[in-house]
């Protein structure tokens, strides 16, 4: 990954309606959702609206009941990784490589479990301790089951989560539910609304470091 962040160029423009996103390297987490089967259509949206995006993508091992890491690859025109420690000894440290690597992060699909687990500060995960530790900003999309949106777990992990000075959370929307055959289950919300979301904190983040002569 290191060799992508020597001479880089400034990010080259999104296609025309597409949301702006200034940065160059993306990191994306996909996790256990039943949404997650529509990543691979999303990365290559990604890849046709924003041509000089690099695009990291980390999927969870619940994640890979709906996508293969085959087909994120495919996708996002870059290997894509499992979310899990290597068993072999390496002198990487994948973690470590992935938070300074990312100018961006998102998680999308975002189950309940790794909600909560992001929001209570657990880093059991190369992708979740990226996530703890990078100053870059993160955005959020949840995906919930029945009755996930209106529980008080998820309620106060969102709260904990948006008091983070560079995390945004974008709201569930209305589902159809696999089990119930009602729209009673949250889907995530659109990748470009997130992304638009995202930008706007990553600004934010930018004129306060340059206020404050960092």
């Amino acid at each position: 990954m290191r060799e992508d962040t020597a001479r880089e160029a400034a990010p080259e423009a999104p296609a025309p309606g597409a949301p702006l996103l200034d940065v160059r390297r993306l990191l994306l987490i996909g996790t256990g959702s039943a949404s997650a089967v529509d990543l691979p259509s999303w990365l290559g949206w990604l890849r046709a609206t924003h041509p000089g995006l690099k695009t990291q993508v980390v999927l969870t091992r619940s994640a890979e009941r709906f996508v293969t890491l085959q087909a994120a690859t495919a996708a996002a025109g870059r290997v894509a990784l499992r979310d899990s420690w290597p068993d072999d000894p390496t002198v990487s440290v994948r973690h470590v490589e992935l938070a300074e690597w990312a100018e961006a992060l998102v998680v999308y699909p975002a189950t309940l479990a790794f909600t909560a687990r992001f929001a209570q500060g657990h880093a059991d995960s190369p992708g979740l301790l990226a996530a703890q530790c990078t100053g870059a900003p993160v955005g959020l999309a949840a995906a919930l089951p029945p009755g996930g949106a209106d529980s008080h777990a998820y309620r106060m992990h969102i709260e904990a989560l948006r008091a983070r000075p560079n995390v945004v959370v974008l709201p569930p929307v209305p589902g159809l539910s696999q089990t119930t055959g009602r729209m009673d289950s949250w889907a995530p919300g659109l990748l470009p609304d997130l992304l638009t979301r995202l930008e706007r904190r990553r600004t934010a983040l930018a004129a306060r470091d340059h206020g404050s002569g960092r």
